[in-house]
């Protein structure tokens, strides 16, 4: 096994983690962390795969460090979100649907 498809396995894992953690956590914050680490399993994924014959594409890296930004600045409006709604409601959890 090389070690390209050992992050890449290592990234699927961490996906679907957080993936679980997305569909199965209600507070807030935990939610916005496991989105995180859906990302960050993410880009481990590529970064795995990103390779021709054994030399790695710099392409997909650049796509992967540019995602890192990215992901940091939603994070961060999301953060900013969350701190909104808790100083609203004073509670951490997304209200429920009122349409039954």
């Amino acid at each position: 096994m090389t070690s390209g498809l050992l992050f890449a396995l290592v990234g699927a894992a961490l996906f679907a983690l957080g993936v679980a953690g997305v569909v199965l956590i209600d507070h807030l914050l935990r939610r916005i962390l496991a989105f995180n680490l859906m990302g960050s399993g993410a880009f481990l994924v590529l970064v795995g795969l990103a390779q021709r014959n054994g030399v790695p594409d710099p392409v997909p890296q650049a796509m992967v460090l540019t995602g890192i930004v990215v992901a940091v600045a939603a994070t961060a409006l999301a953060l900013a979100l969350t701190r909104k709604l808790h100083a609203l409601t004073g509670r951490l959890d997304l209200p429920e649907d009122a349409d039954d």
